[in-house]
């Protein structure tokens, strides 16, 4: 079988470190949520994420500190709420802008990357972290800005990244056939799902989380030991 056309990568966990999101942008995002939305609380970005989040909860008349305290109570479950994540991203960015944040990257998927770019592939992101937060991570990376490698984002407003659907729909956008495509990442839910939608899958087990045995999806320690399989998959 030839080598996939595009490859579509998870960010937590397999590009990068779940500590690094875990225990630095979270946080981060904690500390400042109160105060960004106090100081941009009017601005239309801003407003529009109040207003989902309202919805979303089923609580339309709740105010703004009754939303924040919303959302910080969504930040505490790990919620995978679009308002949410687009809110982290601005707060992010201003983070990244000022040098207080640096995206973590692994050495090993900024190498493979930049090879797999080299020859041809197509590279994607699709995380339940924003758009605008992917862009963010790589373009402010450790390993320098890697967004001249990626063709193309992928987030929560794509779908759930555990439910079929949402990868026959990457498909569609990048006009390809799934068996084309590669998606890589530690989770074997969204692995299972993905190869449902008929994409190729690989997970990466960095021995950050627990992966169950036997899910029965191609297994790899890191990115380079990605190599031969990236061309013979």
């Amino acid at each position: 079988m030839s080598g996939p056309i595009a490859i579509v990568t998870d960010v937590e966990g397999t590009t990068s470190s779940v500590a690094f999101v875990r225990d630095v942008l979270f946080p981060f995002a904690r500390k400042h949520l109160a105060e960004y939305v106090a100081l941009h609380g009017q601005q239309s970005t801003v407003r529009q994420c109040l207003s989902d989040a309202r919805t979303l909860a089923g609580e339309p008349g709740l105010d703004d500190v009754g939303t924040v305290a919303l959302l910080h109570r969504w930040l505490h479950e790990d919620r995978k709420a679009t308002p949410l994540k687009t809110l982290q991203g601005l707060i992010w960015a201003e983070g990244y802008a000022r040098g207080e944040l640096k995206g973590h990257v692994y050495a090993d998927a900024a190498r493979e990357l930049r090879a797999w770019h080299g020859r041809g592939l197509r590279l994607y992101v699709y995380s339940s972290g924003s758009v605008a937060a992917q862009k963010l991570l790589f373009g402010y990376s450790i390993e320098g800005d890697l967004t001249p490698l990626l063709s193309g984002h992928f987030d929560t407003t794509t779908g759930p990244k555990q439910e079929a659907a949402s990868y026959t729909k990457i498909a569609q956008a990048l006009a390809l056939s799934p068996g084309d495509i590669l998606f890589l990442s530690d989770s074997v839910a969204e692995l299972d799902a993905a190869r449902q939608a008929g994409l190729r899958t690989a997970c990466l087990d960095r021995g950050e989380v627990a992966v169950p045995q036997g899910h029965g999806h191609p297994t790899f320690p890191d990115f380079t030991s990605l190599g031969s399989f990236v061309r013979v998959s």
